[in-house]
């Protein structure tokens, strides 16, 4: 990161030009120095113009607005007390989509990218997947224990070679799945169990409400991108 030089004041009330302050931080805000030339209002003591090609700062205040040309990475929570209606994101070129995404380095095509967006649905759902090769149980995690509803258990299995007439015979103790082949093959297939998570209140879908502060529920359990 390139260092940042700013506007430090002296305990005598002078100015300090030389380079980036070090020291215990200040709360009052100073001037840092602005990198656009012709400024009416750029104040006569402070220090010369310089371009910053990055910056780090703990923590910002914008009294008015913020703009600019580039994007902006968060990888924390925003929160707003106002509304963010539809035209001042289509005027801003915003696009607002609560999707969750995920954006990486691509693991085998250099110079490109890979991009992810997290599984949605009307629940709290968690799976557990893999392949049943010459058994006829599958054992869930001991961690669902607590975790899930028993009775939401759903399981979808995809037969592997040859028609094996594959059931769910039964469901034991949320704890494992017995199969059945029908036809008395080999089992060889892949499995996919959902299940709602029990630890906390059911989401409600849908509820009348002009922001995420009328949800009827328990707003706490939840990590809202507003």
């Amino acid at each position: 990161m390139a260092k940042v030089e700013i506007e430090s004041k002296t305990p005598t009330g002078g100015k300090n030009c030389t380079g980036s302050t070090t020291g215990t931080k200040d709360a009052a805000f100073d001037y840092i120095t602005k990198s656009i030339t012709g400024d009416s209002d750029y104040p006569a003591d402070a220090c010369d113009r310089l371009l910053h090609g990055s910056a780090q700062i703990d923590n910002i205040q914008v009294n008015t607005q913020m703009s600019g040309g580039g994007g902006i990475n968060i990888s924390g929570s925003i929160q707003t007390s106002s509304t963010v209606t539809a035209s001042e994101v289509t005027a801003s070129g915003i696009t607002l989509t609560s999707r969750k995404p995920f954006d990486i380095p691509h693991p085998n095509k250099p110079g490109w990218r890979l991009r992810h967006v997290c599984l949605e649905g009307p629940e709290s759902g968690v799976y557990y997947r893999g392949r049943l090769t010459d058994s006829n149980v599958i054992e869930l995690p001991d961690y669902w224990v607590g975790l899930i509803d028993p009775e939401t258990i759903t399981v979808t299995l995809t037969q592997i070679g040859s028609s094996q007439d594959l059931i769910v015979e039964a469901i034991e103790w949320g704890k494992r799945v017995v199969i059945r082949s029908g036809n008395a093959s080999a089992i060889d297939c892949y499995y996919l169990i959902h299940a709602e998570r029990i630890d906390g209140e059911k989401l409600i879908v849908e509820y009348e409400g002009s922001s995420i502060d009328d949800y009827p529920g328990d707003n706490s359990i939840y990590s809202i991108n507003k």
